[in-house]
């Protein structure tokens, strides 16, 4: 309780910021009208840079999950994988991203270009991902996958912490939502672009079809990573192609948005002060395990091909069969976040995403009607959007300082591959078609994140009387931060 009042005191208006702020608000801008335009301007901008981090994502998922589409066409038998090899294969990954991601995170929060760090990153995962075409064995496989994660752990965090850098609160739930879509478009499309590769490059240069899979794909992810460096922007004090006025505006923007600067005004001690103000704050380790529920309750999207197989169609079928509920998912993802964004509530919005994905599961275990699993799978997919508002909500929670956002990000995420690990066994194939239990280990989850994020609420609604409570003792008439809810 006491990290939880300091960190609000932080970033609580004084009287006198309030008062210096209601003279000079816009003045420095040429007047309200001009500061709109100026802003229009400034996130137009942001969008169309930012949205080449929608297209990383989109490769960063295809070549984390190209291995569940070639296990239909080869791979486990090329490889001789037995029993649980596997679903090893798949949790290994999040191992090495585990590791990676606080340190990475960190790194990157200290040499603020982005630009070059994770384009860098990517064009290195490309290549992993193309050599596990060239597997021979297990083992082999195992190293690549090890290592794709240990290199992968760099961009999710790292793209997050770059999206809450420029922008506010009433903002960023849209743009996540954004960045998640390019998770749930590799989902769709990424099944679709494998089927293309499986079904017309089996024996091209006597190379089986699911190996020509991770060549095209990593190589595709190496070429987009080269334009990347010259797209993506850095932090609002480092990004080259800002007018002075953009730049003075962009950091504006976050200290309205916290009551606040985002840098020089919160930052205090050394390099890994901001790791230690996020590993005391019990409200980062409850977001933490929050995560690991929610992700355990998606579990099936590594397994959604296998999904799909059990409706009876044949293996190309079945991967087009994917991208259905993907495309629904995303259209409804976005338009869910945007209206979260707009009435600035994020518990609500996140649990209605989860008691539908509970429906969807329900169905799935009472039946094995054809059209009523895939309709499941609709209800399933849309519940992706839980996660985006999850980590929305995060965001929201941890505004200051710079260094403690960005580790808070990272450790949630990394603690978050806890659920993906753990996700990876609870799919065998001995649970097939119907993986009745599967589903009941989904809506545990589902419930357990419905239960915490029910008393994260009631928290952050205390917070936020205490907050109001200091202004007004302090006589601050107008309304600092306050915690979303």
């Amino acid at each position: 309780m006491a990290t939880d009042h300091s960190d609000a005191a932080s970033i609580s208006p004084s009287k006198e910021h309030v008062e210096c702020k209601e003279l000079d608000l816009d003045v420095e801008f040429g007047g309200i009208e001009a500061r709109n335009k100026l802003e229009r301007k400034l996130l137009w901008k942001l969008d169309l840079r930012m949205s080449m981090l929608v297209l990383i994502y989109i490769l960063n998922f295809i070549d984390r999950n190209n291995a569940s589409a070639a296990r239909t066409r080869g791979l486990a038998t090329d490889l001789h994988l037995e029993g649980q090899q596997f679903a090893t294969l798949l949790s290994i990954l999040y191992v090495g991203y585990i590791i990676m991601q606080i340190p990475s995170n960190m790194f990157l929060n200290y040499i603020g270009k982005p630009s070059l760090y994770l384009p860098t990153c990517m064009a290195i995962w490309g290549i992993i991902s193309a050599l596990t075409g060239i597997t021979t064995n297990f083992i082999g496989a195992l190293l690549t996958r090890f290592f794709l994660g240990f290199v992968e752990a760099a961009f999710f965090p790292g793209a997050v912490f770059l999206i809450s850098k420029w922008y506010k609160r009433d903002e960023i739930g849209a743009r996540l939502a954004i960045l998640y879509c390019g998770n749930m478009i590799s989902n769709a499309f990424g099944a679709l672009i494998a089927s293309g590769i499986l079904a017309g490059m089996n024996g091209v240069r006597g190379q089986a079809a699911w190996r020509w899979l991770f060549y095209i794909e990593g190589s595709l992810t190496v070429a987009v990573a080269v334009i990347a460096v010259f797209v993506l922007p850095d932090f609002p004090t480092t990004t080259r192609w800002l007018t002075d006025d953009e730049r003075r505006l962009a950091l504006k923007r976050m200290e309205e948005d916290a009551g606040v600067g985002d840098q020089a005004e919160t930052e205090q001690g050394g390099f890994g002060h901001g790791f230690y103000l996020a590993i005391t704050d019990w409200k980062v380790w409850w977001f933490a395990v929050l995560s690991i529920a929610q992700v355990i309750a998606l579990s099936f999207v590594f397994y959604f091909p296998s999904l799909t197989a059990t409706l009876g169609y044949n293996p190309t079928a079945s991967l087009l069969l994917v991208a259905p509920p993907w495309v629904y998912a995303v259209i409804f993802t976005f338009l869910w976040a945007r209206h979260s964004d707009k009435t600035q509530e994020r518990f609500f919005h996140m649990n209605i995403s989860n008691l539908i994905g509970i429906i969807g599961s329900l169905i799935s275990i009472c039946t094995m009607n054809t059209a009523a699993r895939y309709l499941s799978l609709f209800f399933l997919a849309q519940s992706y959007s839980a996660l985006i508002l999850m980590t929305t909500w995060a965001s929201n929670t941890f505004p200051r300082p710079p260094s403690k956002r960005a580790v808070c990000f990272s450790l949630i995420n990394a603690t978050q591959q806890l659920g993906n690990i753990s996700g990876s066994y609870i799919w065998p194939i001995n649970w097939a078609p119907s993986y009745r239990y599967s589903y009941a280990i989904v809506i545990t989850g589902y419930v357990i994140a419905i239960t915490m994020t029910s008393i994260l609420r009631q928290h952050l609604k205390t917070l936020n009387k205490k907050l109001e409570q200091e202004e007004q003792e302090k006589g601050i008439t107008e309304k600092g931060f306050r915690y979303v809810l």
